[in-house]
């Protein structure tokens, strides 16, 4: 039975008689459809989100952890309904769909806790013998309409980092979720409402991305948040003008892995940073450089594990690694995979599709320049890449024009310490993959990966504007 479902704008729920199909991935047969928000309904929203910052403004600290407390205890309550909706609407297998579940629920927690902390400072002006006794106080204010704008592999955790920050911080709410994902959101607007969150707050609006505009150009909005592809996120930076963006977009990540490693521990979560979701992940490992010391050691348990994955339905508990978004996206990574082959690459495992399952792929020798050397693959594959000399990886690893997180697994300090200082991305995670997030960490890149962080405290900053009250004491 295919369920429909409504949108949320300034604390109703609409319906417009215009639809989206929501399809389950791995049969690709529709299973729900969705209202979509029409141009008056997208105004609408910004006008109830432009009304409610009139309350949520004068909001105290208190009121707004309690919003985000209640909201991850009502997300608690509803933990097995969101992650089977999770793997019904992005074909995420069940074991990694509970886990987003529960990062949502940690975002909100954060939120909660950043909402008593959002404070300001002392700045002396007496520094000068002119200032005599003078005195500065900074607060952080917020600044007002925020248009968040989610992709479809993190349906949830994702359209949470837009909504905890906003709340914690006082700011209000206008979302666009992904096409293909929109029912978590839906869900967690649910949620929201049922937390007595101020009307108008956090609105939902599935819509087209012709009808999209205004979240980015009208006037109330005050800043966008984007998660998403690069060359969707630089454009709506041109296009928004004068107003704040945090862009979170793309990447190729690397890891890299040094004859002093603990293999056995490398080779495991390397197999798991590689393709768990079938490589949808912005810091899913794309490239892996292994020192030729280590070679044969990781390279032969790597690809047997990653041979080894248990293949299945989402909603299979024991599913380890389930279909793409599409078929269209798993024939995209078939077409890249055979070009690479043709320039020259050797396919060590995988390279195969059925329908919109791609088999965990693990290649050496693709050349630089075509797509799969060059560009981010968002698919079950990882590039593994031997070498000799430090420097070079580190070289290697930013020749690229993305820069989002990179892994490290060594025990040496000092290389460590300069990979961290020559390394050009957000951030450095050793002895971990480049997947590894927690969600209170500040998250974001450099280069073509984006622009701003996330993570609550750092969304926060990004959300709020510090203004200073100078007093004059003499």
């Amino acid at each position: 039975m295919v369920k429909t479902y409504k949108f949320f704008v300034g604390g109703q729920w609409r319906e417009s008689g215009k639809f989206l199909d929501v399809v389950y991935p791995f049969d690709g047969k529709a299973f729900a459809r969705v209202h979509l928000a029409q141009e008056k309904d997208i105004q609408d929203a910004l006008a109830a989100a432009d009304k409610a910052f009139q309350v949520t403004r004068k909001s105290l600290a208190w009121e707004r952890a309690e919003w985000c407390k209640k909201i991850a205890d009502g997300l608690v309550e509803r933990r097995e309904e969101l992650t089977k909706t999770l793997c019904l609407e992005a074909g995420k297998p069940w074991v990694y769909a509970d886990i987003e579940v529960e990062r949502a629920i940690s975002t909100f927690q954060f939120a909660a806790e950043e909402a008593h902390r959002l404070s300001g400072e002392l700045v002396p002006l007496d520094v000068t013998k002119a200032a005599g006794k003078r005195v500065g106080i900074a607060k952080r204010f917020p600044i007002g309409v925020v248009a968040g704008i989610t992709p479809f592999n993190f349906p949830l955790n994702l359209v949470a980092h837009k909504v905890a920050p906003v709340l914690a911080s006082g700011n209000t709410l206008v979302l666009k979720p992904a096409s293909k994902t929109p029912l978590s959101a839906l869900k967690l607007a649910e949620v929201v409402e049922a937390a007595g969150v101020p009307t108008g707050a956090f609105n939902v609006v599935p819509c087209s991305s012709k009808l999209a505009g205004p979240l980015v150009e009208d006037p109330r909005v005050k800043m966008v948040s984007f998660t998403g592809s690069d060359v969707v996120g630089w454009e709506i930076k041109q296009r928004a003008g004068k107003k704040k963006v945090a862009l979170e977009l793309g990447g190729d990540a690397a890891v890299i892995v040094e004859p002093d490693a603990d293999l056995e521990a490398a080779v495991k979560k390397c197999v798991t940073g590689a393709f768990y979701y079938s490589g949808q992940s912005c810091v899913s490992i794309q490239r892996l450089f292994v020192h030729e010391r280590v070679w044969d050691a990781f390279m032969k348990p790597f690809v047997k594990q990653a041979r080894e994955l248990k293949v299945g339905e989402p909603l299979k508990p024991d599913t380890q690694l389930g279909c793409m978004i599409d078929e269209e996206n798993a024939k995209r990574v078939q077409e890249w995979v055979e070009e690479a082959r043709v320039g020259g690459a050797k396919v060590l495992c995988g390279g195969k599709r059925r329908e919109s399952f791609f088999e965990a792929t693990v290649l050496t020798g693709v050349p630089k320049k075509c797509r799969l050397g060059c560009m981010e693959a968002f698919g079950p594959l990882v590039i593994c890449i031997p070498y000799k000399d430090f420097d070079w990886a580190l070289k290697e690893v930013n020749r690229s024009r993305f820069g989002l997180q990179a892994g490290l697994f060594s025990n040496d300090l000092k290389k460590i310490w300069r990979a961290f200082e020559e390394l050009e991305v957000g951030g450095l995670i050793v002895n971990e993959v480049s997947s590894f997030r927690v969600d209170n960490m500040p998250y974001g890149g450099v280069k073509d990966s984006g622009f701003g962080r996330e993570g609550v405290k750092y969304a926060m900053e990004e959300m709020t504007e510090l203004k200073l009250l100078g007093l004059n004491l003499n």
